[in-house]
Protein backbone atom coordinates (compact mmCIF):
# COMPACT_ATOMS: atom_id res chain seq x y z
CA UNK A 1 0.00 0.00 0.00
CA UNK A 2 1.34 3.40 -0.89
CA UNK A 3 1.75 5.92 1.88
CA UNK A 4 -1.40 7.45 3.24
CA UNK A 5 -1.27 11.22 3.82
CA UNK A 6 -1.35 12.60 7.35
CA UNK A 7 -4.76 13.75 8.52
CA UNK A 8 -5.72 15.97 11.47
CA UNK A 9 -7.17 13.05 13.44
CA UNK A 10 -5.78 10.81 16.15
CA UNK A 11 -3.21 8.22 15.16
CA UNK A 12 -5.58 5.48 16.31
CA UNK A 13 -8.31 6.63 13.90
CA UNK A 14 -5.83 6.87 11.06
CA UNK A 15 -4.45 3.39 11.78
CA UNK A 16 -7.97 1.96 11.94
CA UNK A 17 -8.73 3.40 8.51
CA UNK A 18 -5.46 2.02 7.11
CA UNK A 19 -6.20 -1.44 8.54
CA UNK A 20 -9.68 -1.44 7.02
CA UNK A 21 -8.25 -0.41 3.65
CA UNK A 22 -5.65 -3.21 3.78
CA UNK A 23 -8.32 -5.73 4.81
CA UNK A 24 -10.49 -4.75 1.84
CA UNK A 25 -7.52 -4.56 -0.54
CA UNK A 26 -7.92 -0.84 -1.23
CA UNK A 27 -4.79 1.03 -2.23
CA UNK A 28 -4.27 4.78 -1.95
CA UNK A 29 -3.33 4.78 -5.65
CA UNK A 30 -6.87 3.57 -6.51
CA UNK A 31 -8.30 6.97 -5.52
CA UNK A 32 -8.93 9.82 -7.92
CA UNK A 33 -9.16 12.90 -5.73
CA UNK A 34 -10.26 16.41 -6.70
CA UNK A 35 -11.12 19.52 -4.73
CA UNK A 36 -13.82 22.17 -5.17
CA UNK A 37 -15.09 25.12 -3.22
CA UNK A 38 -17.76 24.19 -0.73
CA UNK A 39 -20.76 26.32 0.12
CA UNK A 40 -22.45 27.08 3.36
CA UNK A 41 -21.15 28.76 6.51
CA UNK A 42 -17.44 29.37 6.83
CA UNK A 43 -17.04 32.91 5.61
CA UNK A 44 -13.96 33.95 3.70
CA UNK A 45 -12.31 30.54 4.13
CA UNK A 46 -15.09 28.79 2.21
CA UNK A 47 -15.03 31.41 -0.55
CA UNK A 48 -11.25 31.31 -1.08
CA UNK A 49 -10.13 27.75 -0.35
CA UNK A 50 -11.18 24.56 -2.13
CA UNK A 51 -12.13 22.47 0.89
CA UNK A 52 -14.74 20.13 -0.60
CA UNK A 53 -13.31 16.72 -1.55
CA UNK A 54 -14.56 14.60 -4.42
CA UNK A 55 -13.10 11.10 -4.10
CA UNK A 56 -13.57 8.35 -6.67
CA UNK A 57 -12.47 4.73 -6.24
CA UNK A 58 -11.52 3.96 -9.83
CA UNK A 59 -11.79 0.11 -9.73
CA UNK A 60 -15.41 0.21 -8.47
CA UNK A 61 -16.48 3.63 -9.72
CA UNK A 62 -17.86 4.61 -6.30
CA UNK A 63 -17.75 8.38 -5.78
CA UNK A 64 -18.03 10.35 -2.54
CA UNK A 65 -18.25 14.12 -2.11
CA UNK A 66 -17.60 15.46 1.37
CA UNK A 67 -17.65 19.12 2.41
CA UNK A 68 -18.90 19.26 5.99
CA UNK A 69 -15.79 20.71 7.63
CA UNK A 70 -13.88 23.88 6.77
CA UNK A 71 -10.66 21.85 6.89
CA UNK A 72 -9.66 20.24 3.60
CA UNK A 73 -7.49 17.66 5.38
CA UNK A 74 -10.34 16.55 7.64
CA UNK A 75 -12.71 16.36 4.67
CA UNK A 76 -10.15 14.15 2.87
CA UNK A 77 -10.06 11.78 5.84
CA UNK A 78 -13.84 11.60 6.16
CA UNK A 79 -14.29 11.05 2.42
CA UNK A 80 -11.92 8.07 2.59
CA UNK A 81 -13.75 6.72 5.61
CA UNK A 82 -17.14 6.97 3.88
CA UNK A 83 -15.74 5.40 0.73
CA UNK A 84 -14.34 2.45 2.69
CA UNK A 85 -17.73 2.07 4.44
CA UNK A 86 -19.50 2.00 1.07
CA UNK A 87 -17.09 -0.54 -0.45
CA UNK A 88 -17.41 -2.74 2.65
CA UNK A 89 -21.20 -2.53 2.52
CA UNK A 90 -21.27 -3.56 -1.13
CA UNK A 91 -18.85 -6.46 -0.67
CA UNK A 92 -20.27 -7.85 2.54
CA UNK A 93 -23.94 -7.14 1.84
CA UNK A 94 -26.17 -7.92 4.81
CA UNK A 95 -23.20 -8.81 7.02
CA UNK A 96 -21.77 -5.27 7.02
CA UNK A 97 -22.11 -3.20 10.18
CA UNK A 98 -24.06 -0.49 8.36
CA UNK A 99 -26.61 -2.97 7.03
CA UNK A 100 -27.08 -4.45 10.51
CA UNK A 101 -27.80 -1.00 11.96
CA UNK A 102 -30.30 -0.30 9.16
CA UNK A 103 -32.01 -3.66 9.79
CA UNK A 104 -32.24 -2.97 13.53
CA UNK A 105 -33.85 0.44 12.96
CA UNK A 106 -36.34 -1.01 10.47
CA UNK A 107 -37.29 -3.71 12.95
CA UNK A 108 -37.83 -1.11 15.68
CA UNK A 109 -40.02 1.02 13.42
CA UNK A 110 -42.08 -1.90 12.10
CA UNK A 111 -45.75 -2.00 13.07
CA UNK A 112 -46.77 -4.44 15.75
CA UNK A 113 -48.83 -7.40 14.69
CA UNK A 114 -52.52 -7.52 15.58
CA UNK A 115 -51.86 -10.33 18.05
CA UNK A 116 -49.11 -8.34 19.79
CA UNK A 117 -51.38 -5.29 20.09
CA UNK A 118 -54.17 -7.42 21.58
CA UNK A 119 -51.76 -8.91 24.12
CA UNK A 120 -50.57 -5.47 25.20
CA UNK A 121 -54.16 -4.25 25.59
CA UNK A 122 -55.12 -7.36 27.57
CA UNK A 123 -52.17 -6.80 29.93
CA UNK A 124 -53.13 -3.14 30.35
CA UNK A 125 -56.74 -4.05 31.18
CA UNK A 126 -55.54 -6.65 33.67
CA UNK A 127 -53.32 -4.08 35.38
CA UNK A 128 -56.20 -1.61 35.44
CA UNK A 129 -58.50 -4.19 37.04
CA UNK A 130 -55.90 -4.93 39.72
CA UNK A 131 -55.58 -1.25 40.59
CA UNK A 132 -59.34 -0.79 40.56
CA UNK A 133 -59.78 -3.63 43.07
CA UNK A 134 -57.31 -1.95 45.46
CA UNK A 135 -59.23 1.35 45.64
CA UNK A 136 -61.22 2.30 48.66
CA UNK A 137 -64.92 1.67 48.24
CA UNK A 138 -67.15 4.74 47.92
CA UNK A 139 -69.99 5.02 50.45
Amino acid sequence: MTGMPDFPVSIAKQRLLEERMVKLGIDEADFDESFTRSGGPGGQNVNKVETAVHLVHTPTGIAIKYSVSRSQAFNRFMARRLLVDEIEARRMGAESARQQVIWKIRKQKAKRSKRAKEKILRDKHHQSDKKESRRRPDF
